[in-house]
């Protein structure tokens, strides 16, 4: 597709509308992904012609654009769909993203949402507001419960029939399995469907070689983050979703998966940058504005309280000028390498590589790497240091106070991400602020400390 910055605002609505003509041909002619990005261009373009055109689009079609849309521009919808429009449209999503939907509204308007809810037939409102009621953590959050499955007593070729129906009335989509249950509703496992074609159709799934089963499956209530590694430890394109009695009630694909790793990465680049990602979606400036000055004004503390420590060695800098000229390359390096502890650190955390003795494991590694480089540069800087000014014993000091800092960060770049764990608290969030004031404090008070009482 052309590129978006470079079409103009009627080339614009007059892509959207051919797909709108094309719809009600073809079914589809191109992504709801490129539609929901024309829209968004549109609306930074022309916001009257941008909701003019929503307007026009078929509820089927907008139904599978709208999850592809952020929150943000999900939320504004009801100021210019009514309520009807907005459930008609809510309907025809997969569950999974109508619920999502409902809950983004929820948080702007919850009469609306609450109304949205209530159109919904007794049983599938029920069955939204279960999946409402899950934990953002939790795996249901992410279920849908569309799905196609199977009584283990069942007939292959009925089985396939039925799907074919199915898929021809557009009840189904992104269908890889046949999940297989008792009479009960019990799951017993799946078999993947380019595998079920090569059985006769006159055989039950119970005739199905158990080797040809797969039996992977998580309950509603797990961590999301160990469905992640499920999906992607072995490459899984969807994953049964029980409840507590196993009976199989949904099921969770790995374009969600996909979407809540990239969702979590951004989070934890925002965090370790003290920007908040929730705030940063936002369209008001004064929100992103007020999100950034809390922690900048959290690093100014922190840098007020290393400048301290500089005033107790006032006298030690006047006798010495070149300390003042070396003293920001030694709080630089443990900068540096207490940031390489700390990303490390956080992202092993993050995809649950470390638990429990591991975290001694990840401290002791990071202390022998800044050990290792504590000596190799202490001995470049040190040597650089008496060449530059001729001073044996100022190398002695820089080098010194080089390596008490490298392994203070190599420590604490470490340590804080896990204390904070321990303390169940975002690792990504606060650690970088915490880590600069250690870092800056240990590498002006060392290579002061250490001057003051050599040099001088």
């Amino acid at each position: 597709m052309q590129e978006l910055n470079t079409l103009s605002e009627q080339e614009i609505i007059d892509k959207i509308l051919f797909e709108i003509q094309e719809f009600t041909v073809e079914h589809h002619s191109i992504h709801p992904y490129d539609i929901a990005e024309l829209l968004l261009s549109l609306r930074e373009l022309n916001e009257d012609l941008y909701k003019d055109v929503i307007k026009k689009i078929p509820h089927e079609l907008f139904a599978e654009v709208l999850s592809e849309l952020p929150d943000f521009v999900q939320e504004e919808l009801s100021e210019f769909l009514s309520i009807p429009k907005l459930a008609d449209i809510t309907a025809k999503m997969d569950t999974d993203d109508a619920a999502h939907f409902i809950q983004t509204l929820s948080e702007e308007n919850e009469d609306i949402a609450h109304h949205i809810l209530e159109t919904f037939q007794s049983e599938d409102k029920e069955m939204m507001r279960q999946l409402i009621s899950y934990d953002e953590d939790e795996a249901g959050a992410y279920m849908q419960t569309e799905l196609f499955h199977a009584v283990i007593h069942e007939h292959i070729g009925g089985a396939l029939r039925r799907l074919k129906d199915l898929k021809e009335s557009g009840e189904l989509n992104n269908i890889w399995h046949c999940y297989l249950t008792d009479d009960d509703g019990v799951f017993v496992g799946s078999v993947g469907l380019e595998e079920l074609i090569i059985f006769e159709h006159n055989l039950k799934f119970s005739d199905i070689p158990t080797d040809k089963l797969k039996h992977f499956s998580i309950e509603h209530k797990q961590d999301i983050k160990e469905v992640i590694e499920i999906v992607t430890n072995y490459n899984l394109s969807s994953l049964p979703v029980l409840d507590e009695n196993k009976k199989l009630i949904g099921r969770i694909t790995s374009d969600d998966i996909y979407d809540i790793i990239e969702e979590s990465a951004t989070e934890q680049i925002y965090n370790m940058a003290g920007v908040d990602d929730d705030a940063e979606q936002e369209e008001d400036l004064y929100e992103i504005g007020k999100s950034r000055a809390i922690w900048l004004g959290i690093n100014l503390v922190t840098a007020i309280v290393a400048s301290v420590v500089i005033g107790f060695f006032d006298q030690t800098i006047q006798s010495l000028v070149a300390l003042a000229v070396l003293m920001p390359i030694v709080a630089s390096m443990g900068g540096n390498a207490g940031t390489q502890s700390l990303t490390v650190t956080v992202r092993q955390i993050a995809i649950g590589e470390i638990e429990g003795d591991d975290a001694k494991k990840t401290i002791y590694k990071e202390l022998i790497i800044a050990s290792i480089n504590g000596l190799l540069f202490a001995s470049i800087i040190g040597l650089l240091a008496f060449w530059w000014y001729n001073l044996p014993m100022l190398g002695v000091v820089i080098a010194l106070s080089m390596i008490i800092n490298l392994l203070s960060a190599g420590f604490f770049g470490a340590a804080i991400p896990l204390v904070l764990q321990k303390l169940d608290i975002d690792p990504a969030i606060g650690s970088t602020v915490l880590l600069t004031t250690v870092t800056d404090v240990v590498g002006f008070f060392s290579f002061l400390g250490l001057a003051t009482i050599i040099l001088l």
